[in-house]
Formats: C-alpha cells, structure tokens, sequence
C-alpha cells in the first residue's frame, strides 16, 4: 500500500550530494566529523563495542608510532596465526575478545581444512622448514580436533 501523495500520482523525489567530490576542504572536514558523531551517539551504550573501539583505537596508535612491534608477514606467522585461531576455535585457548573458551568443532574443522589447501597448493613452493612447520601443526591441529569431537 502506498501513500497519500502516491495514490494522488505525485511522486516524491530527493537529491544527492557527495561532498567528498564537490565540496570545499572545510565543508569535508565537517561532514567528516558529522558522521564521526553520528556513529559514536549510534555505539553509545553498547559495551562491547566501546571495548572495540578502545582497543582499535589503541592498536591504530601503537601501529602508527612503532612500525617495528609488529611482527613480519611470512608464510610461518600466517600458518601460526591460523593454528592459534584453530586452537581457539576448539577450546584450547581462551578467545582474546571474550575472554573465555568456546568450542566451536565446524569452524575448527574448516580452519584446519584451510592450513591442509595451503600445505597442497604451497607443494614445491615450500622451503624444507616451512614444509616441517606445516606438516607438524596440521598433525597436532587434527589430534587435538579429535580429542575435542570424541
């Protein structure tokens, strides 16, 4: 059902204007600091996302004035931070966020399935090390998947 004005043929019409494109640096800088309001007032009260914001707001300036403290992006970090979420994921550790363990066995097992893609679609491209490193944490990885599902 529609409304008055639609039943009477006159249509409501709107216009649309991007001020990233077309406005003054001072108007974007406005705008900018509306919607920066806008979605603070809309995340007032929900706890978890103000923890959210704390901690990114924290991480941002941690990352912004030491570039050094984050640890180096190679294939040995990624497969190790997909064991850890795996070993989050059945309840071995506790969840950063949370706080508390939580066995979550599908996602588990598909984290684990995606290290054993990398091992087969990494095959020949692999130095020795890494190839032992990903070898030993899938074997530990699904002992542990079945100690969690038995």
């Amino acid at each position: 059902m529609g409304s008055d004005k639609e039943e009477k043929g006159q249509e409501k019409t709107f216009v649309v204007r991007d001020k990233r494109f077309s406005a003054t640096k001072e108007e974007k800088e406005e705008h900018q600091t509306a919607e920066e309001g806008k979605i603070e007032e809309t995340l007032k009260g929900d706890a978890s996302a103000k923890e959210e914001r704390k901690s990114g707001e924290h991480l941002r300036g941690e990352a912004s004035t030491k570039d050094e403290a984050l640890p180096e992006i190679d294939f040995n970090s990624f497969i190790f931070s997909l064991s850890t979420s795996a070993l989050i994921q059945l309840g071995e550790i506790e969840d950063p966020f949370t706080q508390k363990s939580a066995k979550n066995l599908p996602l588990a097992r598909q984290t684990i399935d995606l290290i054993a893609m990398l091992k087969e679609k990494t095959r020949g491209n692999l130095t020795p090390q890494e190839e032992k490193l990903i070898e030993s944490i899938l074997y530990d990885l699904r002992m542990r998947y079945v100690k969690a599902s038995g």
